[in-house]
C-alpha cells in the first residue's frame, strides 16, 4: 500500500515533466513554444489586442489572474490583480491593460503593475469585452439597456437562438480613458456584440448583430458619435453566413469568414472600407478555420482549423495553418497538429507584432495552455 501511495503522489509531477515546453512539430518542421507555466492558462479573444506595441510582452490569463509573458525570455510575471473582473484589452502604446471589476474601469501598467481607477460604469453595464481605440482615448463595449437575459434550467446561459430571439434593448458605449466619462449610442433591439475599434481611425467602431448567423446581418461599422452606420456585408442567398470579422492592420479592410451557403462553399472575404470593393479567397473545406487573422504586413493569414463538430465537418482539418493568397485562393501551409485538441476551446490565433510567430491556445496535452508557433521553419531546440 505504501508503494502505491508513493507512486500516486509522483504521478502529477511525472505528467508535468512529460508536457513539452518546446518542440519541432514532426509533420511540419515548425518550432512550437509553450508560453504559459501552470495549466489552465488562456489567451484573449482573437480580435482583442494582448501585445505591447513592440511585441516584447504578451498578456495572458493565468490560473491566478492576468499575467505577462516576456517574449524573449518566456518569463511569466503575474500582474497581481486577481481573477475578478473582465474585459481585458492591452493598450499598445501605453503598455497598460484596461479592464473592469465590480463596476469600476481600471488600468494596470504591464511593467510597474501600478493600477489606477478610470471611472465607474452605470449600474446596467456589468459585463462584456472592452475595445481600445487607436489613440487610446476611448474604450468601447455593448450592454443590455433593460430587461433580463433568459436563462435555462439550472441557471445556465441561454442558447444562441433563445438569446437572439429575446431582442432585448441594447446600446453601444464608450468610456473616456482620461476622465472616465461614459457615453452611450446606437440603441438597438438586436444583440450587439464583438465590439472592435479600427486600428487607425479613433472614432470608427465595428460591431456585430450576434445570433444564428443565417438569420442576422452580422457585420456593421459606426462612428462613436452615432453617425455613419454601415452594413459591411449583405447576403445574396438563403443560408449565406458571414462572421468572425476583424480589421486589417492598416484599417482599410474588414475581413471575415464567408460561406455561400452555410457549410457548402467557404471563403475568406474582405470589404474595402469607403468603397464597394470586395475581395474573396476560396478556402477548401479541409482548410476552413473557426477563426482567421492577418499578419502585421497584411500579406498572410493564419487559421486555426476546426473540430469534428464544426460547420465544415465532415472533412475539416484539425491544424493550425499559415495562408498566403495566390491567384484568388489561399495557399495553405500546416503549422501545428491539433488532432488531439478539443475545439470547445477555440484556439483564437494572433500574429506577434513582428509577424514571426502565431500565438494560440490549446488543450492538446490535457489542460489549456498558451502556445506560439514560429512562422519560419524552426531549428531543433
Amino acid at each position: 500500500m505504501k508503494v502505491l501511495v508513493i507512486i500516486l503522489a509522483f504521478l502529477p509531477a511525472l505528467a508535468a515533466a512529460e508536457m513539452p515546453t518546446q518542440w519541432i512539430e514532426p509533420a511540419t518542421g515548425h518550432r512550437v513554444v509553450r508560453l504559459s507555466g501552470e495549466e489552465g492558462a488562456t489567451k484573449l479573444y482573437f480580435h482583442q489586442n494582448a501585445f505591447t506595441e513592440s511585441g516584447d510582452k504578451l498578456l495572458i490569463r493565468a490560473a491566478d489572474g492576468p499575467a505577462t509573458v516576456d517574449m524573449k525570455t518566456y518569463k511569466i510575471e503575474s500582474l497581481e490583480i486577481g481573477r475578478a473582473g473582465g474585459g481585458f484589452v492591452v493598450g499598445k502604446k501605453s503598455r497598460q491593460v484596461y479592464y473592469w471589476r465590480n463596476g469600476t474601469v481600471l488600468a494596470t501598467h504591464l511593467d510597474t503593475h501600478a493600477t489606477r481607477e478610470i471611472g465607474r460604469l452605470p449600474p446596467e453595464i456589468r459585463d462584456g469585452g472592452f475595445a481600445v481605440n487607436a489613440d487610446e482615448s476611448l474604450l468601447a463595449g455593448s450592454y443590455v439597456e433593460a430587461g433580463t437575459l433568459p436563462r435555462r434550467s439550472g441557471g445556465k446561459k441561454p442558447s444562441l437562438e433563445t438569446r437572439w430571439a429575446a431582442h432585448l434593448p441594447m446600446r453601444l458605449y464608450t468610456v473616456a480613458i482620461k476622465t472616465g466619462k461614459v457615453k452611450t449610442f446606437a440603441p438597438s433591439t438586436e444583440w450587439l456584440n464583438h465590439v472592435q475599434f479600427s486600428p487607425t481611425e479613433p472614432s470608427l467602431v465595428m460591431f456585430c448583430h450576434e445570433g444564428p448567423w443565417h438569420k442576422v446581418d452580422r457585420i456593421w461599422t459606426i462612428r462613436t458619435d452615432g453617425s455613419r452606420l454601415q452594413k459591411i456585408h449583405a447576403r445574396t442567398m438563403d443560408m449565406e453566413i458571414a462572421g468572425h470579422e476583424f480589421f486589417a492592420p492598416d484599417g482599410k479592410t474588414v475581413w471575415y469568414d464567408l460561406q455561400t451557403p452555410r457549410g457548402k462553399e467557404f471563403w475568406l472575404a474582405g470589404r474595402v472600407l469607403g468603397s464597394e470593393d470586395a475581395i474573396r479567397y476560396k478556402v477548401e473545406r479541409e482548410l476552413w478555420s473557426v477563426h482567421y487573422n492577418i499578419s502585421p504586413d497584411g500579406k498572410q493569414f493564419a487559421g486555426d482549423g476546426g473540430g469534428p463538430h464544426s460547420v465544415a465537418a465532415p472533412g475539416n482539418g484539425q491544424w493550425l495553418y499559415l495562408f498566403t493568397p495566390q491567384n484568388g485562393t489561399l495557399h495553405a501551409e500546416k503549422l501545428v497538429d491539433l488532432s488531439k485538441h478539443d475545439y470547445r476551446l477555440e484556439p483564437n490565433v494572433n500574429f506577434t507584432p513582428d509577424g514571426k510567430w502565431i500565438v494560440f491556445q490549446a488543450n492538446m496535452h490535457g489542460k489549456a495552455h498558451v502556445y506560439a508557433v514560429e512562422v519560419a521553419k524552426g531549428k531543433r531546440p
